[in-house]
């Protein structure tokens, strides 16, 4: 597997790393289990955030004796530096540890700077030369966001969504990154589970300097992503087919499930019902045909077009229509007048 260096931070990993966030829905024992196996596989960078409930405390309890062999990586949402000190106490104490290697603003809505009245860029500097945090990082959704951290040179990492469904402007961030001596985290490789082909996957991967934390909460899909540790998957003519017909069917307009649009003002699970339609089709499942689900759907019924989703999504999608059309769609399923 090939290596690489995070930037210029001096952290050089695999390229394939394990991304913390499914593991908050499993419990302790088989966390532990799951992240011991991503070690013996040779993964040695992990992903996690103050937002992924006790993801941070099955981390600590899984690595704790072996600090030294991994690297951790966590975020806060703060807004404040008081909220941010909070949480940065916190994540040491359930990380069991005195420092983390990467310390993340989460979800950006602007980019941090010296001097801009909120005192969180102050903030990180403090907490590195206190040793409580090695290197600065900072994640966005937004592509212009992004662009910005970049060009400001202030942030040692940058997380973003990063996938073969990428658009021209998201590669060139990635490249631009890659210029200014940037570590560049891809999140969401797989675009909240619509992608299902692993190899093509890592293989579009590998082209960039770019270090994929793959989200993982069941031991065989770790095991998929520990097979490319003994074979790279090479970006081959299939391959190259398969990303082709995904591509096709998925650019316009998709939702990756980020769930950042919620709450819904009617209760609506925007972040399954705005993609079912392409879940049922791409990761076939009886689980999506259930009451359960067709009362969900049935929900979007009741959407008033209020708009708050729309002015959250980070990818700026037209939420009300989209659930209008898997609703559509989803009715035909159920029918059997859409065959899947």
């Amino acid at each position: 597997m090939k290596m690489m260096e995070l930037g210029k931070t001096g952290i050089v990993t695999p390229q394939n790393a394990f991304g913390a966030l499914p593991i908050q829905r499993v419990d302790m024992e088989t966390a532990k289990k799951i992240l011991r196996r991503a070690y013996e596989g040779g993964m040695t960078f992990y992903d996690t955030a103050r937002a992924y409930s006790d993801s941070e405390e099955k981390l600590g309890a899984a690595f704790e004796g072996m600090r030294d062999k991994v690297y951790i990586a966590t975020k806060t949402t703060a807004k404040t530096p008081e909220d941010f000190w909070k949480d940065l106490e916190t994540s040491l104490r359930n990380l069991k540890t005195d420092y983390i290697d990467l310390y993340q603003l989460h979800f950006v809505q602007q980019c941090y700077a010296p001097g801009d009245g909120t005192g969180m860029y102050e903030a990180l500097l403090q907490a590195k030369e206190e040793g409580k945090i090695r290197h600065i990082g900072i994640t966005a959704h937004k592509i212009g966001i992004a662009e910005e951290i970049v060009q400001s040179g202030l942030y040692e990492v940058l997380q973003f969504p990063f996938s073969y469904l990428a658009t021209d402007r998201d590669i060139a961030l990635v490249e631009s990154c890659k210029e200014a001596g940037v570590g560049f985290l891809a999140m969401k490789g797989l675009s909240g589970g619509l992608l299902t082909n692993a190899k093509a996957c890592m293989a579009f991967m590998l082209q960039y300097d770019a270090l994929p934390i793959w989200g993982v909460q069941r031991m065989e899909e770790l095991e998929e992503w520990l097979d490319f540790f003994d074979e790279e998957p090479v970006l081959d003519e299939e391959l190259k087919a398969v990303i082709a017909k995904d591509r096709e069917e998925l650019l316009d307009g998709f939702c990756r499930g980020c769930g950042y649009c919620s709450p819904c003002s009617v209760g609506i699970i925007i972040s399954q019902c705005a993609r079912i339609s392409q879940m049922i089709r791409r990761a076939p499942s009886a689980d999506w045909m259930t009451e359960y689900w067709q009362k969900e759907m049935e929900r979007i019924e009741e959407c008033t077009e209020c708009g708050l989703c729309k002015t959250r999504c980070p990818y700026e999608l037209d939420i009300p229509n989209l659930l209008k059309k898997n609703l559509a769609d989803y009715r035909d399923i159920i029918a059997g007048r859409t065959k899947v």
